[in-house]
């Protein structure tokens, strides 16, 4: 069972978490078995630059790289649409550690367990204007000769000069490298340190995906769960196959509907209320000829009244709502204005939300406003804008 954590910041309890980067980064270094790529789009070579300060790179590194103009790009990795995507990321991580195989195995296979570290980012532009976000991932070998593992995350950076975030981005991507190599049998564990040294003020997590090898027992609806109730971040969204799903590759620009419920289980009722709310959404003039969204929400508050979170219990409603085609929303956004807030951060569509008497009811009770300056009245104005 998962428990709620105390403080903000993504901190552990073990050894590993008491880490400092330079540690971590020196550790990777004196590590001989481990021996790699780094390719870097975006920001600088924020990563690499952390094991060539503290020495020792060669024993690490077998190559570090940076292909910023667009035409270079393609031609290493291959054409691709958007460029901070995860598109982009998955060929860059299978390109490098590919060629690290082909280049490398025969003289050192049986000693060295491979890697391939890459990120591609949109950091803080001049004019200061652009959503500040990234892709990040690493495909690694445990053991020498062992079948491929991989982790891929989503970063976005809330610092607001750019020399912060390239700060930022390097300490996350050393936290991701430390945690594949010496944490990977603790998956719950990893993520509570992608944030060491750093807070949520400064990067939030998004989505996280495990694949692999390694993670062949990783239930990753459980790891978008656990994502939210650290605080990594507000919310998580998965698909109805258990895929993790980055939310602005899935809202941006689109309509949305979204049902908050207990799901437990899924009734007719529930399906009704989507159903005829999709309906009547769809005709609006706003919306007419758009394909809808449809998000079934469970706050994490319906997953912690019970004052722990039952994994089975949570597993079985996700289980039946992918059985009905629906995709999820974990949020920890109680309040109904600070979800509209969330969503509205993707998308200048309308937003619609459908719901209950009993949420219905939660709505008009002024408790849940107080930390508000204008009461229930602050609330209604910030749920009541434009776009829901």
């Amino acid at each position: 069972m998962l428990t709620r954590p105390n403080r903000i910041e993504a901190q552990g309890a073990d050894r590993h978490s008491k880490l400092s980067t330079n540690e971590k980064a020196l550790q990777i270094n004196l590590d001989p078995l481990r021996y790699g790529a780094f390719a870097e789009i975006g920001a600088g070579q924020e990563v690499a630059r952390w094991f060539f300060k503290v020495g020792g790179a060669a024993g690490t590194i077998s190559k570090s790289m940076s292909a910023y103009d667009m035409a270079v790009s393609d031609a290493i990795y291959g054409r691709c649409k958007r460029y901070v995507s995860r598109e982009r990321l998955q060929s860059m991580l299978d390109y490098e550690h590919q060629l690290n195989m082909e280049r490398l195995q025969p003289a050192r296979g049986g000693s060295t367990a491979f890697f391939a570290f890459a990120d591609t980012v949109a950091a803080r532009n001049f004019q200061g204007t652009n959503e500040c976000h990234g892709w990040m991932g690493v495909k690694f070998q445990s053991h020498p000769r062992d079948e491929d593992s991989r982790i891929i995350i989503h970063v976005r950076m809330l610092d607001h000069e750019n020399g912060l975030q390239q700060e930022a981005l390097g300490i996350v991507g050393v936290n991701l490298l430390y945690a594949a190599f010496f944490l990977h049998h603790q998956p719950h564990r990893m993520l509570e340190s992608l944030l060491d040294n750093l807070t949520t003020e400064r990067l939030e997590i998004d989505m996280v995906e495990f694949s692999g090898i390694e993670f062949r027992h990783v239930d990753n609806r459980v790891m978008s769960l656990k994502l939210v109730q650290l605080r990594l971040s507000g919310a998580a969204i998965f698909g109805p196959t258990g895929e993790v799903l980055q939310p602005s590759a899935l809202l941006y620009k689109r309509p949305i509907l979204v049902e908050r419920g207990s799901f437990r289980p899924v009734t007719k009722v529930n399906m009704d209320m989507v159903r005829c709310a999709h309906d009547r959404f769809a005709a609006e003039p706003e919306v007419q000829e758009k394909p809808v969204v449809q998000l079934m929400e469970i706050a994490m508050s319906n997953l912690l009244a019970a004052g722990e979170i039952d994994l089975g219990d949570f597993l079985a409603r996700a289980d039946v709502l992918g059985a009905v085609g629906k995709t999820v929303l974990i949020s920890d956004y109680f309040e109904y204005y600070r979800l509209a807030a969330y969503l509205t951060r993707y998308t200048s569509e309308p937003i619609a939300v459908t719901m209950g008497v009993a949420n219905l009811l939660d709505l008009f009770n002024e408790k849940y406003y107080t930390g508000l300056e204008g009461g229930i009245l602050e609330a209604f104005g910030k749920l009541s804008s434009p776009k829901t």
